[in-house]
């Protein structure tokens, strides 16, 4: 029998690359969690605003090499708890990739503790500087493929056979 638990880390992560599925930018796809007192509070991921055309639909609205059209993942988790209530205090972030510069400043404004990301993605120097200023720990997560292979899937994918 697999053992069907994985840690907290792998476990909200995996949930932030779930997410990321969801995504209707076409040069990266990136999922985004807050969690707080091991409960998710919000999920997001990159795409247009709610109503507009997707760069999955249209193509990238590019100028100066950056999309215009594109919320990045974090902060629709952000403007989710905003838009619905939830404070964001204390809070910790899953997110696929190692947010941007602004993100960063965002989720400092709104309170994160801790951010804890998948891949490194043109990490800014500036933005690791200001997490280490405020004591905001960035911490890279690792998901094995031992604990991809443990996961119960065959179990809920068979449900119809």
């Amino acid at each position: 029998m697999k053992n069907k638990r994985i840690p907290w880390d792998q476990y909200f992560m995996l949930q932030a690359i779930l997410t990321a599925t969801r995504s209707t930018c076409e040069r990266l796809s990136v999922g985004a969690v807050l969690v707080r007192n091991k409960r998710v509070i919000a999920c997001g991921y990159n795409g247009s605003v709610s109503g507009d055309v997707h760069c999955t639909d249209v193509g990238c609205y590019l100028v100066n090499g950056h999309c215009e059209r594109t919320i990045h993942a974090e902060m629709n988790a952000i403007l989710q708890c905003a838009k619905f209530g939830e404070s964001t205090d204390d809070a910790e972030l899953y997110v696929t990739d190692f947010p941007c510069l602004q993100c960063t400043k965002m989720l400092l404004q709104a309170g994160i503790k801790n951010i804890k990301y998948l891949r490194e993605y043109h990490n800014n120097e500036y933005a690791k500087k200001l997490l280490l200023n405020q004591h905001v720990k960035a911490e890279k997560i690792k998901i094995d493929q031992e604990q991809i292979d443990n996961l119960p899937f065959d179990e809920y994918l068979s449900i119809d056979k």
